[in-house]
């Protein structure tokens, strides 16, 4: 198997040197600000939508409370997204994942058991500056910044590579060899979980959702456009990623080109899996995966 694979890769770097376009927003790692150029806010909220146009909005909770707060996000696709909020009064960053369009954003603090009371909400008109923006930057899901140790390990993984494509090979090969699947951590993980991808580099080791987000953050920071996409695979609920490569455009979810189809990119179960013949033929097929969230 493991000759096969390193003839698969082989194939992989061949056509990589052919790919000589560059990724759309080029390599240089791009951060989440909170300008304050345009703000909405109340007493208690703060919206930062100064940078909505890169993909992403900024908020901020600075009434002192320690009720548990909620941020929802409505795009143009309808599709919901809610996140913890935290207390301390600093900005967080949300992607606006839908693309351009029409956005309705919430806060909200709990009030008794599972009930939650609006706090303030805005709209905001989104025009990107390419359709790559919200994929490209940290946010609350994919955290990462300039000094975080997988950044520093995807410069180190990318040293010296010319394309796009041979700089996610060498990122999903270090993640799929180098991590082991956490069971433990899958048995007590609790709801509303985020991945630290620097703690999940560290201790090499994680679930599902650990290992999308430290390959994500690792190619954002290499100017990669990449999707964490979480949803369902049969009928359990799963994380993996998509990427865009050079001249394919996206890709939802590459593992490598065979000569003939491009695979879906599942570095959990590649790894746990040890990438077996029948793991990587599930993989493959994209019909096994159902989207429900990105980010």
């Amino acid at each position: 198997m493991l000759k096969k694979h390193k003839k698969l890769i082989g194939v992989l770097l061949c056509l990589a040197m052919l790919c000589s376009i560059a990724a759309p927003a080029g390599a240089a790692m791009l951060p989440t600000v909170a300008s304050g150029t345009m703000v909405h806010s109340n007493s208690k909220v703060k919206i930062d939508v100064s940078n909505a146009r890169d993909g992403y909005i900024m908020v901020a909770y600075t009434a002192d409370t320690q009720k548990r707060l909620k941020v929802r996000v409505t795009g143009p696709n309808k599709t919901v997204y809610t996140y913890d909020l935290n207390h301390d009064g600093k900005y967080e960053a949300f992607p606006l994942s839908d693309g351009e369009g029409k956005y309705s954003v919430g806060v909200y603090e709990n009030t008794t058991g599972n009930k939650y009371a609006m706090a303030y909400s805005t709209t905001v008109t989104v025009m990107l500056t390419d359709d790559f923006a919200p994929f490209l930057r940290p946010n609350q899901y994919v955290s990462f910044h300039e000094n975080s140790a997988a950044v520093k390990q995807a410069e180190i993984l990318t040293k010296g590579l010319k394309t796009d494509l041979e700089k996610i090979t060498a990122v999903y090969n270090f993640v799929v060899t180098g991590l082991t699947y956490d069971k433990e951590k899958a048995k007590t993980v609790r709801t509303g979980y985020i991945p630290n991808v620097d703690n999940v580099l560290a201790e090499k080791k994680g679930i599902c959702f650990d290992y999308a987000a430290l390959m994500t953050a690792m190619l954002r920071s290499q100017g990669i456009p990449t999707k964490l996409v979480i949803g369902y695979t049969g009928d359990v609920y799963h994380a993996w990623i998509h990427t865009y490569i050079p001249e394919q455009g996206w890709v939802e979810g590459v593992i490598f080109f065979d000569g003939t189809t491009w695979k879906l990119m599942d570095p959990t179960f590649a790894s746990s899996a040890k990438q077996s013949k029948r793991i990587m033929e599930y993989i493959g097929n994209g019909s096994n995966y159902s989207a429900k969230y990105i980010y």
